[in-house]
């Protein structure tokens, strides 16, 4: 029997090591999957939203080991968890269900083809501005924390404090205590495609 439910911001769906209860399907809202080094070091691995799958459940269902991340709703989640043996007999006698999943892995393996190219190849101002970019959208500024910022792109807080400063000094943005404001859309674009500034 299928269990939906509503979970509120900030709730850890899933610990390295934990079971998994079933196939979670996300109907609204975010969950943030992030794995953690020995080090201490985070890395958001990717997210999962309507209509995606979380590599890490898909994983722990159909090879039966436990979860090696952590998942956390990043904002108010509406999900629904198929037990294994609904979510088992779907993919084995549903062929719309199936079709969508193996399309949806697809997905997220791509995703994370270029999350691993993006960390090994790309260098560090590349990949901040990238970032930096994305999380403005729209708007000139936007509230994230260094911490978060590194987290992101599998960096060190110290290493993105320095980048931001080096983007500061250039007249690229303005940081403040837990807020970024772009300040040169162009040369951020610029330099989020493989153009450097400076010296690190």
């Amino acid at each position: 029997m299928t269990h939906r439910q509503t979970v509120p911001q900030g709730t850890i769906l899933f610990h390295p090591g934990d079971e998994c209860a079933g196939f979670v399907i996300v109907h609204g809202g975010c969950i943030k999957v992030t794995l953690t080094a020995e080090n201490g070091r985070e890395i958001v691995l990717y997210r999962v939203q309507p209509g995606e799958i979380c590599l890490q459940t898909f994983g722990c269902l159909t090879s039966h080991h436990p979860y090696s991340a952590e998942g956390i709703a990043e904002s108010d989640v509406d999900i629904e968890i198929l037990p294994e043996s609904e979510f088992q007999q779907r993919v084995a006698h549903d062929p719309a269900f199936r079709a969508q999943l193996f399309h949806a892995v697809s997905t997220r393996f791509s995703d994370m083809e270029r999350l691993i190219e993006d960390v090994a190849l790309s260098g560090l101002q590349h990949r901040l501005a990238r970032l930096l970019l994305r999380l403005a959208g729209a708007s000139d500024s936007f509230s994230a924390t260094h911490e978060a910022l590194a987290a992101e792109i599998g960096s060190g807080r110290a290493a993105i404090s320095r980048t931001l400063g080096s983007f500061a000094r250039a007249g690229l943005v303005e940081a403040g205590r837990g807020s970024v404001r772009i300040l040169d859309r162009e040369a951020l674009a610029a330099i989020s495609g493989g153009e450097a500034i400076g010296t690190m």
